[in-house]
């Protein structure tokens, strides 16, 4: 989804938010429960853009409704892989975001860091 994908690049989470329909669902790597909700996706994925350093995009897959952007990044001293699985609904907007990192540590990582700077909410 080239849309989604620009707007992560370019760090514009108004227009990231924007793409996301109002119940999308989020299923993040490091949280058994999902995320609902533009709102409370929003939130996260800004808080994520925080996190992760060195971000970048390195391939692109899309087939219909369905999308996988494969990324790197750095979360302190730790790289990870990772994936952002995309389905969109019938009006084009983000209906389900699924995101996948690699490896363990590097999650581990991400969970840490998501959660001290979620704690406070």
């Amino acid at each position: 989804m080239r849309a989604f994908r620009q707007a992560v690049e370019a760090r514009d989470l108004a227009a990231l938010t924007n793409l996301l329909a109002p119940n999308v669902v989020f299923h993040s790597p490091v949280s058994f429960q999902p995320y609902q909700g533009r709102e409370q996706v929003g939130f996260i994925l800004a808080t994520v853009a925080q996190v992760f350093e060195d971000f970048v995009y390195v391939a692109e897959m899309e087939t219909g409704q369905h999308s996988a952007l494969v990324f790197r990044a750095r979360v302190g001293e730790r790289q990870l892989d990772g994936v952002d699985l995309i389905e969109l609904d019938a009006g084009g907007q983000v209906a389900r975001l699924t995101v996948m990192v690699r490896p363990l540590s590097g999650a581990q990582a991400l969970a840490e860091a998501m959660r001290a700077r979620l704690a406070p909410r």
